[in-house]
């Protein structure tokens, strides 16, 4: 209690400017919240003292404070079980914002960035990682152990794919995998020292900027809002392979949010026509600081990764009101998760030049009655035949889950043309429960996509409605992804997934154009580039819904 009280006439002397008696309350507080061992107490007073530093222009102790503050919240957090992580991080990011300020003002750019990932982490579920983990609790390390000898077996299987190719081995294949997924989901939520090795480290931060692929640009804008005593800025992050740089632009956080609400209303309405002027003054706020900086890299790809408010913003559609050009005029773009790294690092695929196109395993129009009746999604996947004739499609009651497990190893290219319920609540109007993707024989329910095994899968094309949005827009956990996180967690090399209910002709006329690109030898990022540009003349509501999640190439 005395600790507490302390620290609070710290805060009032703050608030009223007089911050040398601020300080010498708060530092009056520290040995008490250390001297009860209170945690949380002592993580505050420091993470408010490192704020005086940083206001008081005294960078090098604001440093201190802050990173000593935001240790102590990354060591709570590692006994908590994974569902309340990323709630913790939530409530005990006010320092991380801070921290992050101080030191991009110190161009301390590649620690700030660290501490951005460190603190917007998501859950990652990377299951490659419990691959010969070791951890201190013997419970969990014995079930860590027993699931490696699983994991062993399913890859003997896997090598063995590559020169037998009858039908009972994906079976076999399939059937172990859901084990050894289901049993590492299990392992991660039940001991929360496994739990930890899913989050973001400055290893993963190190392999995503070394695996940028040559001629990729990476931005990532960062909010640094709402912290008392402290300016309210968006920070972007500019990579490419060996190079960082951050610029920074001060925004008004209400104004920014509104700007943001209305823009998203605004091209998810075919009949409004001011999208132009909100895409714009969003353009100016987010691309036009670093235009020079893209433009002198002349990038091949522009790769975002989306954090907070802005994962449900496409950003190709922002409009530059000097040239009138959409950023997809100028440059392809695609976007990156937490877990993209994986797909990056893939080897080789860099200097060599990739076999065109021939087949794609395509599913559509699995119920073909009202209200589930998706007439064009089966005019795209026959489409996909006539363009690529040694594709396999299946539609109507062929278009089973039970099929698609069974032949998906033997695709690299995947397209599900058929709607998906991807909300908390069921979706009355197309009779679906709720997470569910609709089959033939029975809907797929998302929580198990995880547990597809999707290895050596390029691409996995979500043609349904609202596959990229979260099923819980409040909750910033899943990144501008959604569901399309999760078969890239499944181990997809990239997704392409809607952010909003789908235009069914639209989307037939952009997936053809998309195919036949691939089929020429674009790149991924390329395809949809130049897809989209043959509707550009529409309202962004027809193009811009598709997103391209993971590898470009």
């Amino acid at each position: 209690g005395v600790a507490t009280t302390l620290n609070n006439i710290g805060g009032v002397y703050d608030d009223l400017g007089e911050k040398q008696k601020a300080l010498d309350f708060y530092n009056q507080a520290l040995p008490f919240w250390r001297a009860v061992g209170n945690r949380t107490g002592e993580a505050v007073t420091l993470g408010n003292i490192g704020v005086l530093f940083q206001s008081t222009n005294r960078p090098t102790q604001g440093i201190t404070n802050l990173e000593q503050s935001l240790k102590i919240s990354l060591e709570m957090r590692r006994g908590l079980q994974r569902e309340n992580r990323q709630k913790f991080l939530q409530q005990n990011g006010g320092s991380a914002i801070a921290l992050v300020d101080v030191l991009i003002n110190q161009k301390k750019y590649a620690q700030a960035f660290e501490w951005v990932n460190l603190f917007t982490t998501a859950d990652l579920a990377d299951y490659t990682r419990l691959i010969n983990a070791k951890v201190i609790n013997p419970k969990a390390q014995k079930a860590l152990d027993n699931w490696s000898k699983k994991n062993q077996q399913l890859e003997s299987l896997r090598q063995q794919l590559q020169s037998d190719r009858s039908e009972s081995l994906p079976q076999q294949i399939r059937q172990l995998e859901a084990q050894v997924y289901s049993q590492a989901e299990n392992i991660s939520r039940r001991f929360p020292e496994v739990a930890e090795l899913f989050e973001t480290t400055p290893a993963d931060i190190k392999n995503l900027t070394s695996s940028i692929p040559a001629g990729t640009v990476v931005v990532q804008p960062v909010l640094l809002t709402n912290i008392i005593d402290m300016p309210n800025n968006v920070a972007i992050f500019i990579f490419t392979k060996g190079e960082l740089s951050v610029i920074k632009k001060s925004i008004d956080p209400t104004e920014f949010n509104k700007l943001l609400t209305q823009y998203l209303k605004e091209i998810q309405d075919e009949s409004n026509s001011n999208y132009r002027e909100t895409g714009g003054k969003l353009y100016d706020i987010l691309i036009r600081p670093i235009e020079d900086k893209i433009k002198a890299l002349s990038p091949k790809e522009l790769s975002i990764i989306a954090t907070g408010q802005l994962r449900h913003l496409p950003f190709e559609t922002l409009s530059d009101s000097k040239t009138n050009q959409f950023l997809i005029e100028k440059y392809p773009v695609n976007y990156l998760t937490r877990i993209s790294n994986n797909s990056l690092k893939s080897p080789g695929v860099q200097n060599a030049v990739p076999p065109k196109l021939q087949a794609v395993l395509a599913f559509g129009n699995p119920v073909p009655s009202d209200p589930q009746n998706l007439p064009g999604a089966e005019a795209e996947v026959r489409s996909i035949k006539e363009i690529l004739p040694d594709s396999e499609i299946y539609i109507h009651n062929e278009a089973t889950l039970e099929k698609f497990r069974s032949q998906a190893l033997r695709f690299d290219f995947l397209h599900l043309a058929t709607h998906g319920c991807f909300k908390t609540e069921d979706c009355k109007k197309v009779k679906l429960k709720n997470n569910t993707l609709l089959f033939a024989d029975k809907p797929l329910d998302i929580a198990n996509a995880a547990l597809l095994g999707l290895q050596g899968t390029q691409l996995i094309t979500l043609s349904a409605c609202q596959t990229a949005v979260d099923t819980n827009l409040n909750d910033a956990s899943t990144g501008l992804a959604g569901v399309a996180y999760i078969f890239e967690r499944a181990g997809a090399k990239a997704v392409m997934a809607s952010l909003w209910a789908v235009d069914d002709e639209a989307t037939q006329q952009l997936m053809i154009q998309f195919y036949q690109n691939l089929k020429q030898g674009m790149t991924k990022g390329e395809a949809l580039q130049q897809a989209k540009l043959k509707l550009i003349k529409d309202h962004p509501y027809y193009w811009s819904p598709f997103v391209l999640i993971g590898d470009a190439r």
